[in-house]
């Protein structure tokens, strides 16, 4: 057995190469897919010599062909292909780290004992940056104990944030994570400290080197990816409200994609600044090449998911944590897939008269459009960060909202300036109960709130659906009212199943119960 090296003495940590007597590699990188060779491209380009490996030998030579036409002239290779996993350990720096880029579920145990066949050691780290669900992350670092260190993190950004920066959410052994820190903030994407604005670099060769780094230690094995799962949670739900809003200025107010588009650029240069909103501009824009009609009129609105949003959804309802808003965007995509129902329902089920409008009256609906989209979105993420501190609780994480809110300002899909203002919440109060008790943010929907009900009211009465939208202003209004009609669902509940009420004018958790079947109905206190 090796011993293990002191952190700040693994050879890996340091960046720029290697040196002439040392030809072996930093990393080893198992998975040649999108993700996996874009990851592979950004940690050369962080100077870091990475060793291939991928079951399909032409992704393998794909690499090494990348690696050439992005390197200088006369320079050595900066990744060795491998054609086994022995080779691959073999051409390592001890100990090893080694990452994988592989569909979550089956094919990461596929790798994990293969590696264990390999001779992989006790102290080498495997770093498993798929979409597992976190569940299985937690088994695996159980099952894999004593044969090899596994540590995981989730990555969040696509094929273009994987190659030039993604936002990172690593979790696992503290340990592994000393060692692997340098290597994660190094690659993630950079964030303007003072603006929240991401600093972004798209040439090869030329990474950001400045700025904070979209990487944090989130906790224990599991935390990082129920945190991406959560991520993608809130996701779902911008993606559906900007939908929502496109289709009331569409359907109500009668405009072209390209009207749209132009609406969301000016929007996106303000408060509503975001990733999603810049692209679902562009999406707009997009003529269709073969008809020349805009692309989003001949694109079949029937909604795909792989299944993030509705672990976020499952696990809201599991821990007890209302997130309507993010679960009625999961249910929005199912019943987009109902195409032919919804078709054949158009022409036998009636909506309401459709409204007009003046040119003055269509401009006062959208800037009232967007003030709504705006404070379901505040709604969304305060569901999701609220899930995630119940979730921690009930797992024992100790999560730091500031810092997760800081690591998705870049690099990830959901990435806003709005973020920004979240994190800044957090470090105010880092024992904030809820986003929507954030002096800022209560205050910028107690200013735009009437616009907010205004807007839905419009779509409402325009036949528009927005579930999403009125879903977040239900959690809204459910939140900041003090009495909730659940006194009268407890009442119920006792009256045909005895499952007893407690009482406002008594001390919490004495319950009691009514006698219903005794025509005095007598009140009747339960002994625990």
């Amino acid at each position: 057995m090796r011993s293990h090296l002191k952190c700040e003495g693994v050879p890996m940590q340091k960046k720029g190469g290697n040196s002439h007597e040392d030809k072996s590699c930093d990393i080893g990188f198992i998975g040649l897919g999108v993700m996996g060779s874009n990851l592979t491209m950004n940690l050369v380009d962080h100077g870091y010599r990475v060793a291939c490996f991928d079951l399909d030998q032409n992704k393998v030579e794909s690499i090494l062909a990348k690696d050439a036409s992005e390197r200088a002239e006369n320079t050595e290779p900066r990744v060795e292909g491998c054609s086994s996993y022995t080779e691959l350990l073999s051409k390592l720096k001890a100990p090893h780290l080694i990452i994988i880029s592989v569909p979550a579920g089956d094919p990461v145990d596929h790798v994990c004992n293969h590696l264990i066949d390999a001779g992989i050691h006790a102290d080498d780290i495997v770093v498993d940056t798929g979409n597992s669900l976190w569940t299985d992350s937690v088994a695996r670092e159980e099952q894999y104990k004593g044969k090899f260190i596994f540590f995981s993190t989730a990555v969040s950004g696509g094929e273009v944030g994987a190659r030039f920066g993604p936002s990172l959410m690593p979790s696992g052994n503290p340990y592994a994570w000393t060692r692997i820190e340098p290597v994660l903030k190094a690659i993630a994407a950079k964030v303007d400290p003072e603006t929240g604005k991401p600093l972004e670099s798209h040439t090869p060769g030329q990474p950001v080197l400045e700025g904070e780094p979209c990487a944090t230690y989130i906790g224990p094995v599991g935390a990082g990816h129920y945190v991406k799962m959560v991520h993608n949670g809130i996701e779902y739900a911008d993606m559906q409200l900007i939908c929502e809003t496109y289709h009331v200025m569409r359907e109500a107010l009668h405009m072209a994609p390209a009207e749209i588009a132009e609406v969301f650029r000016r929007w996106n240069e303000g408060k509503l600044n975001s990733y999603l909103m810049e692209i679902s501009a562009e999406v707009l824009e997009q003529m269709d090449p073969e008809t020349q009609q805009p692309l989003v009129d001949v694109i079949l609105d029937r909604a795909g998911q792989k299944g993030t949003g509705l672990w976020t959804a499952v696990s809201a309802l599991q821990v007890g944590s209302p997130a309507q808003t993010i679960t009625s965007a999961v249910f929005a995509r199912s019943i987009s897939s109902l195409k032919d129902e919804r078709v054949a329902a158009s022409k036998v089920l009636a909506g309401p008269d459709a409204p007009s409008f003046s040119d003055n009256e269509k401009m006062s609906i959208i800037n009232k459009l967007e003030q709504a989209l705006y404070c379901s979105k505040i709604c969304a993420y305060a569901q999701g960060f609220q899930l995630m501190a119940m979730a921690g609780k009930e797992h024992g994480w100790t999560l730091e909202f500031g810092e997760i809110a800081k690591i998705w300002r870049a690099g990830c899909i959901i990435r806003a300036v709005f973020l920004q203002s979240i994190s800044q919440a957090y470090e105010n109060n880092e024992d904030l109960a809820n986003l929507l008790l954030d002096p800022f943010f209560a205050e910028q929907i107690t200013q735009y709130q009437a616009d907010w009900r205004e807007s839905i009211a419009q779509a409402t009465l325009a036949g528009v659906p927005c579930p999403a939208m009125m879903s977040a202003l239900s959690y809204y209004d459910s939140y900041r009212t003090a009495v909730l009609p659940a006194n009268l669902l407890q009442g119920q509940r006792d009256y045909f199943g005895a499952h007893t009420y407690q009482r406002v004018d008594k001390p919490a958790g004495k319950k009691y119960h009514i006698e219903w079947s005794d025509p005095a109905r007598p009140q009747t206190a339960i002994k625990k």
